[in-house]
Parts: C-alpha cells; sequence; structure tokens
C-alpha cells in the first residue's frame, strides 16, 4: 500500500556525506537485491538443496568398485621367483524394504520448503523495516520544516515584544514569555533532525550501502498524506491465515519434527536390501579354500557372482531409538503449540491495527476542522492587520496555532502509514506491494 506523492524537497543532512533520492518502490527494489539479511537467507536457500539431496540418498542403491593388485615372491618348482597378481570386485545394495525412506523424501522437501519460506520471511522483515525507516525519515523531514517555521514567527514574536517592551507598551514578562517560547522548538528541530539522520542510515543499513567516509547517503522523495481506508476484517483475517510466511513456516517446521520423528521410529522396522556381490579374477589357478568340497579341483576359480538379499531388524536399542523419539516428540508439540499461538494472535493484532486505523480517523477528522479553523483566522487576521484593527503580534500567535495544527496533521499521517505498513505486514501482503491502494486495502 503506497500513498506517496512525489514532490522536490530540502533536506539537511551531513557534510560528510552526499546524497541521492530515492522513491520507496527504489528502496524495496534494492532492499531486496543488495540487504544482507537477505543475500544469507538466499544462501542459505542453496545450501537447502544439498540438504534434500542428502535425506534422498536413503532410497538410493549403493554401489562399490575395487581393484586389489600386487606381486607374490619366493622360489617354488615350476614358477617364477616374481609372480604378479590382480582381481576386480564390486557389491551392490538396493532397498527394497526400509521405513525410513518415505519420511526421509518427505523430509528432503519439507527442508527445502523450510528454507524458501525463511527467505520470504527475510524479506517480508526486511521490506518493512526499510519501508518504516522511509516513513520516518519523510515525517521528520517534514515536522522539522514546520517547527523551523514555527520558530520564525516566534523570533519575530519576539522581535515585535521587545520593540513594544522598549516602547513601554508591553511588560517584560510579556518579552520573556514569548522568548520561552520560542526557545522550546530549538531540542524539538534537533530531536526531528536526529531521528531523520537515524532513519536514513537505516535506509542505507537495508539497501547494503557503504557506510564508510564519503558515503552516499539516500534521501527519501515525496511526502506523507492521509488517506481514508477501509478494511474487511474478517476476509482479511482468513486470507492472512493463508499466506503470512511466518504461519507458513511455522506450519512447515511443525511437518518436519513429525518427520523426523517418523525416521527415528523407522530403526525399530526391519529392513531388507538386495544386495548383489561379484569378483573378477582374469588369472586362472587361483585357489579358495572350499571347506564343503573334499576335491581339490573345486578350490580352482577365477571370477564369481553372487545375489540376494540381506535382512536386518534391531529390536533391542536399551532406550537408545525410543527415547530419541521421546525427544523429537517433544520438539514436534513445542512447534503445534508455538502455531496455535502465532494463528490465536493474528485476529487480535490485526483487530488493533484496525482499531488504530479508525483511532487515527477520527482524529484526522477534528484536527481537519480545527485547521481550516485556524487558516480562517489567520486569514482574518491578516486582514485586520492590514487595517489596523490587530497586532502584528496578534496574527503571528494565529499564524503559529495555523502551523501547530499541521505538524499534529503530519504526525496524524505518519501514524497512518505506519499502521498500513503494519497492516500489510499482518496479512501476508508485502509481495503484493504495488500503487493500487484498491488491491491492498478493502
Amino acid at each position: 500500500m503506497k500513498r506517496l506523492g512525489i514532490i522536490l524537497s530540502l533536506v539537511i543532512v551531513p557534510l560528510v556525506a552526499t546524497t541521492h533520492g530515492i522513491t520507496l518502490d527504489a528502496l524495496l527494489q534494492k532492499t531486496i537485491e543488495r540487504n544482507p539479511e537477505i543475500q544469507k537467507a538466499s544462501h542459505d536457500l542453496e545450501q537447502a538443496f544439498g540438504r534434500r539431496l542428502v535425506f534422498r540418498a536413503v532410497a538410493w542403491p549403493e554401489a562399490t568398485i575395487g581393484i586389489t593388485a600386487g606381486a607374490q615372491g619366493g622360489q617354488r618348482a615350476g614358477e617364477k621367483p616374481i609372480q604378479p597378481f590382480g582381481f576386480a570386485y564390486g557389491n551392490f545394495s538396493q532397498p527394497i524394504f526400509n521405513a525410513i525412506v518415505p519420511p526421509s523424501l518427505r523430509r528432503g522437501d519439507v527442508e527445502l520448503l523450510i528454507a524458501q519460506q525463511r527467505l520470504n520471511v527475510a524479506v517480508v522483515e526486511q521490506l518493512h523495516a526499510a519501508r518504516l525507516a522511509f516513513y520516518t525519515a519523510i515525517y521528520n523531514r517534514s515536522l522539522r520544516k514546520v517547527r523551523v517555521e514555527q520558530r520564525q514567527r516566534l523570533e519575530q514574536d519576539v522581535s515585535s515584544q521587545k520593540e513594544r517592551y522598549q516602547s513601554g507598551l508591553a511588560s517584560r514578562d510579556v518579552l520573556v514569555g514569548a522568548e520561552v517560547q520560542a526557545r522550546e522548538l530549538d531540542p524539538r528541530i534537533e530531536a526531528a533532525q536526529r531521528a531523520y539522520d537515524g532513519a536514513v542510515l537505516k535506509l542505507a543499513e537495508a539497501m547494503g550501502e557503504d557506510l564508510g567516509p564519503g558515503a552516499k547517503l539516500p534521501e527519501p522523495e515525496g511526502e506523507l498524506n492521509y488517506a481514508s481506508v477501509d478494511v474487511d476484517l474478517d476476509w482479511e483475517i482468513k486470507r492472512a491465515l493463508e499466506r503470512r510466511p511466518d504461519l507458513q513456516l511455522a506450519r512447515l517446521l511443525v511437518r518436519a519434527a513429525n518427520e523426523d520423528q517418523r525416521i527415528i521410529e523407522a530403526a525399530y522396522y526391519p529392513t531388507v536390501n538386495a544386495v548383489v556381490y561379484g569378483d573378477y579374477i582374469p588369472v586362472s589357478g587361483v585357489r579358495r579354500e572350499n571347506t564343503a568340497s573334499p576335491r581339490r579341483s573345486d578350490n580352482v576359480i577365477s571370477s564369481e557372482i553372487r545375489a540376494g538379499a540381506a535382512y536386518t531388524w534391531q529390536v533391542v536399542d536399551n532406550g537408545k531409538t525410543y527415547g530419541a523419539v521421546l525427544k523429537q516428540r517433544s520438539v514436534r508439540e513445542i512447534n503445534e503449540l508455538t502455531l496455535q499461538k502465532l494463528e490465536a494472535d493474528v485476529p487480535r493484532e490485526m483487530s488493533r491495527i484496525r482499531h488504530d486505523l479508525e483511532a487515527i480517523g477520527v482524529k484526522h477528522r477534528s484536527l481537519a476542522g480545527a485547521s481550516s479553523t485556524a487558516e480562517e483566522n489567520a486569514s482574518t487576521d491578516q486582514q485586520n492587520l492590514a487595517e489596523g484593527i490587530v497586532s502584528q503580534f496578534e496574527f503571528r500567535l494565529a499564524e503559529n496555532d495555523s502551523l501547530e495544527v499541521k505538524s499534529n496533521l503530519i504526525t496524524l499521517a505518519y501514524q497512518q502509514n505506519l499502521a498500513l505498513a503494519e497492516w500489510d505486514r499482518a496479512t501476508g501482503r508485502y509481495f503484493q506491494f504495488s500503487h493500487d491502494s484498491s488491491q491492498n486495502v478493502r
């Protein structure tokens, strides 16, 4: 949801760094491309492909091929003193029944989905943080501008009261009060400048910018505007429960813990493997001891191959498997409770945001009327000033009141934009971020 009009604005920034203008669209794009946390999550996704291969490997066949060679020596009748020899051998095993295979294959798929959702969560978190920093920078820049204008008005009041005091038309108390009122704005202006500088640094960090000496800091373009919004709470809650990346990640963690438990439990099931063993001896006359036959000629072989099935069943493990199952079951139950808490928090969080938007709307309508009244009073005092009915002091006070109402309106626009950003995060709409507000707020 974007409600930003593009304008030219002047910003006071530190002299040690240059600045460059940036829009919200460009900020979000650069954040996705260069943010360190998003890049780390992207690399973790690449690692997840390798981990999935490991989980899938239990269903693949195992094969071994080897060659053994050497030489034998000695003095024997009818043979050479040095006699080389060599043979090749091979093993092949394919699981026929193994209870670990189905959950391991599912666990590998879930591992990849978890990495994808963690990337999505990182994207949402970093985009949200960058967006809030963008709004904060614009807000404090606008607030500082209004405060500076207020201070100029009050300093003019101080000059006017000083002239009246010197002329004997005003008491010293009035002059001191005007000076105090003008000086009260100094810390507020400095606070707004510091908040702006801090927000700009957060923008640079979100985009992965270099923050060394002479860094080129971003300067947010635009201003904050208030716009009436309406939300369908029930419909949005339903959509949020379906598409929020953190909820999807929590569900995947529950699935992963369940598959891990099944993998551990599979140790109690028997396993059956099809096995093939063979060796090749290129030189005949090699003998092996064969106690099953009384004839020496039966011991002469050149090669052989054997095939069959191997059956394994571990029945007793002294609690090693069963204890691990209980431990993994507790992990799964913790993940389930965390998921239930997250799902239960969604309606409450979205209801709170909607109430905040409604409260901001009520305050804005009230201040909008007060703003119109303050502008009318300032305009009337300006006319009366030209006719000599009111003093310069009264006119400037009316202008100052108008500026104070304007600063409050800017604050409400800032609060609404923050609430809308929170609404986008709560509804999982950051991947549908667009200028078309009809697609974002209902």
